[in-house]
């Protein structure tokens, strides 16, 4: 996956300069960092001991689902694929984009629950089948970053538009995200109960945690991660309602006298 992503991320940049089109290194820097970090959570402590250690399953589960996504969305790689990439992976990619499913999970009034439900499940029995799987491990590795990435490019998007009073929403519901994504950690901290069950000791080193303790370092790992993660978003729509109020303040600009009494009259006839 890191050699196929690199390769074809290197490639598309090639190709888009042969276009003339120049494509910003901070974006490659950027992209960079998510296959570094995705290096570093697969091969790591953290990959090592995820099947054993509550903590280190919760964090590379958190880093997966926040942090590669956010690095990977700043990196702009749908953007990159248009200028540089196959036109028919692009129209797919464009397409897919633009599809109905993806544009509502990339609403902040959707992936603040995709979260929560994601999260909740470590409240439950499955998180230890999942944890101690080799068929999870691989499934969380593939689906938890592109689920991520699902719920963030479309903030980044140049080609979708809402208006600003649906980017006024997004923007006070992701302040109820900070919320809603520290509830499992909270619980997990707080309860003197093994939720998933498996009470039994790992064996490893003699720093292993007891599973009480263990869950208590996974609910301060993911109450952290949870409320840091969500100033990338948060910035992500401070930038895009700007960008929509300016959209909308030079059209109404455009608008002459005539044009601007008439739409007046119409918006006082519907309060009316």
């Amino acid at each position: 996956m890191l050699v196929a992503a690199a390769g074809s991320y290197g490639w598309w940049i090639v190709a888009a300069r042969r276009r003339g089109t120049r494509w910003p290194w901070w974006r490659t820097l950027s992209f960079i960092g998510a296959l570094a970090l995705f290096g570093v959570l697969q091969f790591g402590i953290v990959g090592v001991y995820d099947q054993t250690l509550r903590w280190a399953f919760v964090l590379r589960l958190a880093l997966l689902f926040f942090a590669v996504p956010t690095f990977a969305a700043f990196a702009a790689p749908l953007g990159l694929l248009r200028s540089g990439g196959p036109a028919p992976l692009a129209r797919a990619a464009t397409a897919v984009m633009q599809s109905r499913p993806v544009r509502l999970l990339g609403t902040a009034i959707v992936s603040p629950l995709v979260a929560l439900a994601l999260f909740c499940l470590l409240l439950t029995p499955l998180s230890a089948v999942i944890r101690t799987s080799a068929v999870g491990a691989v499934a969380i590795t593939v689906l938890v970053p592109m689920l991520g990435f699902g719920l963030l490019a479309p903030l980044s998007e140049p080609g979708l538009v809402r208006s600003s009073t649906f980017v006024t929403a997004e923007f006070l519901l992701a302040f109820v995200e900070l919320m809603l994504d520290a509830i499992p950690g909270i619980v997990l901290r707080i309860t003197d109960h093994v939720l998933d069950g498996a009470t039994r000791m790992a064996v490893g080193p003699a720093w292993f945690p007891s599973p009480l303790r263990d869950q208590h370092l996974a609910g301060d790992l993911l109450w952290f991660i949870a409320e840091v993660a969500d100033i990338p978003v948060l910035i992500s729509l401070f930038v895009r309602w700007q960008r929509t109020d300016r959209r909308e303040a030079r059209t109404v600009d455009a608008l002459s006298d005539e044009e601007m009494e008439a739409l007046t009259r119409e918006h006082l006839s519907r309060r009316g």
